[in-house]
């Protein structure tokens, strides 16, 4: 016994060591990430390569291989540490080696021996495995894939069929060079997405997340949803700010769900309504899980203009809901809560608020004056320590909650790096095999026969591409590889943007991984599929809306507006929601039959569909299924009065 004890107080002892210095490297990554938002980066070569480093050291440290294995014997575990610490040094040399060859290639002379090769091979594999750690196996599966596909797809069939290239040749691109690994996404996330992910973590560790929960829940106190109307209002203001879906999930769902529960909602009903709408913050401006930011550097549109184009989508994706938990509460017989029970906000609430709003503010007013966006999320950042400090007693006698904020956002951000990462393997076999521009073509091709044809194929890649990774990567890859492709079908670029933008978001509910439910499902108590079902038929108008701006750019207000145009588009989207969201509940002024329920559906589709006789054949099908059901609901209630 006395082993025993000994054995498990020198594994304590270990952890806690490899925790304080993982947090010290975190807290380092973080603290660089602001210095660099506003000095500047440095000389890309040190840079990246370094924070790469950084990056692994950080994961190896917060997802040791030792506590993931399935058996937990101590032979097993120091196999485990052995793994790692040999990754850990694969790692060191094929960053050290990165910048050695990008002096040689400055220098004309380049020369990769086998060791160097096989070092980037394995260097590739590290990142590849802490991406599977963090965000399981679906990205660096796909990354796996194309490695492979570059080293042996001269042996495929068709267009698949490349000139052949060796390991040299491969690992020069997507190991030694700016076109790989250390490529543009690399660059851009150190430059520009790190420092708005400090700012979620500051947000969530100064309160401002509390302060955004007890406003939304005073609210909707008097809706018929109340808690759930609650958590999608609070999921709104919090997922604009946080790069993580899950952050969200978990952030707001641990308070709204269990009270979700308590109002009479099923349990996968609680968690779907936590997953769908934290999803939706993400594309709520003005922050958009940073990926505005993103937007603007890929696009070259004003970050202003991104935020007023998707203003009214996501408005309307949030209307949706809020319709959905109404019908639901309807269908349940729940009642608003009596004034008394209702929880009445205070002055303090309010005072509270500005915790989030004062950040905001800053970061738009810095945008308008013409500074960088990097500058931008700097200043954000200071003033969210400011204001909480000033603002947020807990704060002041519990400052270690500074630190923790530091830690949180290098650890989220070391995540996010490997995860882009992982994506510039993908990029550089895509130019390095010209699959993206046979890609670009076929898809270009079926667009000229069917545009939506085209869309459907695109919005389904965008959801498998989307598949288990944050917002940020997966805007990233998605923008990269069907972007393009997309656009040269005519399409105007920034709803092109939108629209792969949207598709990777809502591959957060939509099963089989669903990443969004998987992280509600336990704080409901329900299954994980049940809970991604319910929300994509929450959510399902979020599925229309992307077609709808791609076909008719009124509905962004930046591109090709019009009045007219705007307000019929609108007044045909509200016509959806309505019959997507009672069709998807059963339930309108009694209980919905299967047939009713499908017909509601396809009207809700054809009501947008862009033509003329979509539209007519939708409107008419809609009003003819509303007015019978209506009809057969007020006979029912007659002849129930009548006995």
């Amino acid at each position: 016994m006395g082993a025993a004890d000994s054995t498990a107080g020198t594994r304590a002892e270990r952890r806690s060591v490899l925790g304080s210095a993982t947090a010290i490297i975190a807290a380092a990554l973080a603290l660089q990430t602001i210095y660099v938002a506003y000095f500047g980066g440095w000389e890309p070569r040190y840079h990246r390569a370094v924070a790469l480093f950084v990056c692994i050291l950080v994961g190896l440290g917060t997802m040791p291989l030792a506590d993931r294995l399935p058996a937990r014997g101590p032979a097993v575990r120091a196999l485990g540490w052995v793994a790692d610490a040999a990754m850990l040094a694969v790692a060191a040399y094929g960053c050290f080696r990165f910048i050695g060859a990008i002096e040689d290639i400055d220098n004309l002379v380049v020369e990769f021996t086998l060791f160097d090769q096989l070092a980037a091979l394995g260097s590739i594999l590290v990142v590849l495995e802490l991406a599977r750690r963090a965000f399981g196996w679906v990205l660096p599966a796909v990354a796996a894939v194309s490695l492979a596909y570059a080293l042996f797809g001269e042996n495929l069939p068709w267009v698949l069929q490349h000139s052949g290239f060796d390991l040299n040749q491969t690992m020069e691109i997507v190991w030694y060079g700016f076109q790989g690994v250390f490529g543009f996404p690399t660059g851009i996330v150190l430059s520009l997405i790190l420092i708005f992910i400090v700012l979620g973590a500051f947000l969530e560790a100064t309160g401002a997340g509390e302060a955004l929960i007890r406003i939304a829940f005073g609210l909707t106190g008097a809706t018929r949803g109340g808690p759930a109307h609650a958590a999608i209002a609070a999921s709104a203001l919090f997922g604009t700010t946080s790069g993580s879906v899950t952050a969200n999930v978990v952030g707001t769902g641990v308070f709204t769900i269990p009270m979700i529960k308590r109002r009479g909602f099923s349990a996968e009903f609680a968690g779907a309504v936590e997953a769908a709408a934290s999803t939706g913050g993400q594309i709520m401006p003005p922050v958009m899980g940073a990926a505005a930011f993103l937007m603007v550097d890929l696009t070259g549109t004003p970050y202003l203009t991104i935020c007023l184009a998707a203003l009214v989508p996501s408005l309307l994706y949030y209307l949706s809901l809020f319709v959905s938990v109404t019908i639901e509460a309807r269908r349940l017989g729940i009642e608003p809560l009596p004034a008394e029970q209702r929880p009445r906000l205070q002055r303090h609430d309010l005072v509270a608020s500005l915790m989030l709003v004062v950040p905001i503010v800053t970061l738009i007013y810095v945008l308008l004056a013409g500074r960088s966006p990097a500058m931008a999320g700097f200043w954000a950042v200071v003033t969210t320590i400011v204001t909480a400090a000033m603002l947020n007693p807990v704060l002041r006698r519990e400052p270690g909650r500074i630190w923790q904020a530091l830690v949180n956002g290098g650890v989220a951000g070391a995540k996010i790096m490997l995860a882009v990462a992982t994506i510039g393997v993908l990029l550089a076999v895509l130019n390095l095999t010209g699959i993206g521009l046979k890609f670009a073509l076929e898809l270009t091709a079926l667009g000229s026969g069917s545009l939506i044809y085209a869309l459907l194929l695109a919005a389904g890649a965008c959801i498998v591409l989307g598949m288990g990774m944050p917002t940020l990567p997966a805007y990233l890859i998605i923008a990269l590889v069907l972007g393009p492709a997309i656009k040269d079908m005519g399409l105007p670029m920034l709803a092109v943007h939108l629209f792969v933008f949207y598709f990777g978001v809502l591959s957060a509910i939509t099963p089989p991984v669903a990443i969004a439910a998987i992280a509600a499902a336990p704080i409901a108590g329900a299954g994980p599929m049940i809970t991604a079902a319910r929300a994509v038929g929450l959510a399902a108008v979020g599925f229309l809306i992307p077609f709808v701006f791609v076909f008719e750019p009124s509905l962004l207000l930046v591109i090709d507006f019009e009045w007219g145009t705007f307000l019929w588009i609108l007044a045909r989207l509200l016509l959806a929601i309505w019959l997507m969201s009672t069709g998807f509940q059963g339930y309108e002024t009694r209980a919905l039959g299967l047939a009713s329920r499908s017909l509601r559906i396809l009207a809700a589709i054809a009501v947008v569909w862009p033509a003329v006789d979509g539209e007519i054949f939708g409107l008419a099908l809609g009003a003819a299924v509303i007015a019978v059901d209506r009809w057969l609901a007020a006979r029912a209630g007659a002849s129930a009065r009548a006995r």
